[in-house]
């Protein structure tokens, strides 16, 4: 029998027979140490560890649950013991999909009506008695007519469908005691290394999100090695429950979603209203002191402007469908870059102007289905703070390294400091362009991020159809990711709607688009802000930023005059008189997460100043008025961008 040539992570080469298994290779390297892997990477892909290997050669290297792959494995794992416990529970249910997500995993049935509290009960712990009996997971390999054949006997007619797209000849199942499904992998080795898991809720799922598909059953579900670190997730899930901005946007008054109006678009409240004026205000200012030109477009344009710039052939699908209006076609603008595009060429431009910076808060629809929409952070109607570079290709390196570093300094400034960077390299289908311009394009964000000494991912064929992208994501107070930031650089699209300006030899030539929005959207940062604050905004921010409450009648004429002498500073201030206790009226000023809340009586009237409070039910005690309106102005003083 031939031999494998297996190059182990601490450099050393073995040889083992042809065909052998990770898991064998581990026995043999560090047989104390086997329970602790989950998942082998051989010659770069995540492999199981029971998947015989043919190469001649591997380089190989052993994965925890620390480590991506092997946590997406385990929890598809996971997932596909969710499946058989359903199956084994309700023979009739039907499988669709069933895919690791984020900090959990879910998968989707139809059996013909929702789940019930009681059917989760029921299927939780059929699944801990499936991990209990430690089944070990099998890869079958099946030409794809045997493949039909098994699927159809067993009427599941959602993996058909799913095989039908499958260019492959042989398909593979995985099998775990007598549950079979169709699945490319990978898969940890047994059910038995699933440490703890927990049922989180069900809920309707339109096959393929389409709502012209059946209404599926979705199971979302959790698991961690240990129980420990199962709770510290689910006291986290609480706490972001608390901290959901749907809720709170209603209860403070910062936006609602009604179906008068339509799934997806907001309307904005006048505390959410101050809240995003206060921000798009400081947005213009530092845009103007950057070299930025404000520029306004409209919401639709005619059909012709989306066919020469690509949108209708390659974002059709996200786009709202067609309008006539005087035997004119018209669309809803996806995107603000074919209108600033329009802006740029009303004038010859010679290349002593680049680079050109226009900037928008311009309104986009975008046609997401409903099963996607999700508060803030999934809409329909949608502004972004968009703006668009038009530059030289000697300029782009500079002006994009520019626009990362202003992302990051600006996403600080609300009290972010944690971020991940991925780079989003060209969609493996549909891309406008060639590869060479490809490459270049890719190539000046990796020496981008590489001279800021930024640690990055690759998003590979995840770039638009136009070029690639950097994307930045934040991290809030419960460590979960947000895409925020995103920047894309584009020397495809002025080529094709003839972007140019004039060059030193009076020839025209192609000038690099580069496309960002630092928010991302507004809808969307609200929402992050929201949650990552739970509603208790930084005094700056805060749409009311302290409540004066007179204790009596008698005591309002001069909670009136403290509270035209902090407006006078700058204050943004309310009076609650109301008729009720005073313990309830703060009460309600908490629960409003006012910042401040000043307390008037006998002893204010006759000494000047107030009794301060802050937010959290911290007493600071009285404060004479001057020593009151010095500290009043520094709690209210809006940060500064980092130089």
């Amino acid at each position: 029998m031939s031999k494998v040539r297996v190059i182990l992570p601490d450099g050393s080469v073995w040889e083992a027979e042809k065909n052998v298994t990770p898991l064998q290779i581990l026995e043999r390297w560090k047989p104390t140490e086997v329970e602790r892997f989950l998942l082998a990477e051989v010659n770069g892909q995540p492999w199981d560890l029971f998947r015989p290997v043919a190469d001649e050669e591997i380089h190989i290297r052993f994965l925890t649950f620390d480590d991506p792959p092997a946590r997406d494995a385990y929890r598809h794992t996971t997932a596909h013991v969710l499946a058989q416990a359903v199956k084994e529970l309700f023979p009739n249910a039907k499988l669709a999909i069933g895919p690791p997500i984020e900090n959990g995993f879910y998968y989707d049935f139809d059996i013909g009506r929702p789940f019930t509290e009681e059917d989760l009960q029921k299927i939780e712990q059929r699944m801990k008695e499936i991990v209990a009996a430690d089944y070990r997971l099998k890869r079958l390999e099946l030409p794809k007519k045997e493949a039909e054949a098994l699927l159809r006997q067993a009427g599941e007619t959602y993996k058909l469908e799913i095989l039908a797209e499958l260019d492959e000849e042989t398909v593979s199942f995985y099998q775990q005691d007598g549950f079979i499904d169709l699945c490319r992998g990978p898969h940890i080795p047994s059910t038995g290394r699933i440490g703890a898991l927990k049922l989180l809720n069900s809920a309707g799922a339109y096959w393929r999100g389409d709502e012209r598909n059946p209404m599926l059953q979705r199971i979302y579900g959790t698991c961690f090695p240990t129980a420990e670190a199962l709770q510290e997730h689910l006291t986290k899930l609480e706490e972001a429950q608390r901290r959901d901005h749907r809720r709170l946007g209603r209860e403070l008054g910062l936006f609602i979603i009604e179906e008068t109006i339509g799934s997806g678009l907001v309307l904005w409240l006048p505390k959410g209203g101050f809240i995003r004026n206060l921000l798009e205000e400081m947005w213009r200012a530092e845009h103007l002191k950057r070299g930025y030109q404000i520029v306004y477009t409209p919401h639709i344009a005619r059909t012709e402007l989306w066919d020469r710039s690509g949108h209708t052939q390659l974002y059709s699908d996200f786009m709202f469908p067609m309008m006539e209006l005087e035997s004119q076609k018209y669309l809803l603008k996806p995107m603000n870059c074919p209108l600033h595009i329009t802006i740029f060429k009303t004038e010859t431009r010679s290349y002593r102007d680049l680079p050109i910076r226009l900037c928008e808060l311009g309104t986009v629809y975008r046609y997401e289905r409903s099963g996607a929409l999700h508060g803030l952070t999934r809409v329909r109607g949608m502004t972004c703070d968009d703006a668009h570079i038009f530059c030289r290709m000697d300029q782009a390196e500079e002006e994009f390294a520019a626009v990362v570093q202003l992302a990051l300094r600006w996403l600080r400034l609300f009290g972010f400091d944690e971020f991940t960077v991925k780079i989003a390299t060209r969609p493996t289908d549909k891309f406008a362009g060639t590869l060479e311009i490809w490459d270049q394009a890719e190539s000046i964000i990796r020496s981008v991020v590489d001279n800021l000494n930024l640690d990055y991912e690759l998003d590979v064929g995840g770039g638009a159809f136009y070029g690639p992208k950097l994307d930045i994501f934040l991290s809030d107070c419960l460590g979960r990711k947000w895409q925020c930031s995103t920047i894309q650089l584009d020397p495809n699209l002025p080529l094709r709607l003839e972007v140019n300006y004039v060059g030193q030899d009076n020839r025209d030539h192609p000038v690099v688009m580069i496309h960002r929005a630092l928010f991302g959207t507004m809808e969307r940062f609200m929402a992050i802000l929201t949650e990552h604050y739970a509603g208790a905004f930084p005094t700056w921010m805060a749409p009311v930023q302290a409540i004066i409450l007179p204790i009596a009648d008698r005591h309002l004429s001069y909670a009136q005059s403290l509270q035209n002498g902090l407006k006078e500073l700058g204050a943004r201030v309310e009076i609650n008189s109301k008729r009720e206790p005073l313990s309830g009226r703060i009460f309600d000023a908490e629960a409003a997460k006012i910042p401040i809340i000043l307390v008037v009586g006998d002893r204010e009237v006759r000494d000047g100043g107030a009794s301060v409070r802050l937010r959290g039910k911290k007493d600071l005690g009285y404060m004479p008025l001057t020593v009151l309106q010095q500290w009043i102005q520094e709690q209210i003083k809006t940060p500064k961008l980092d130089p």
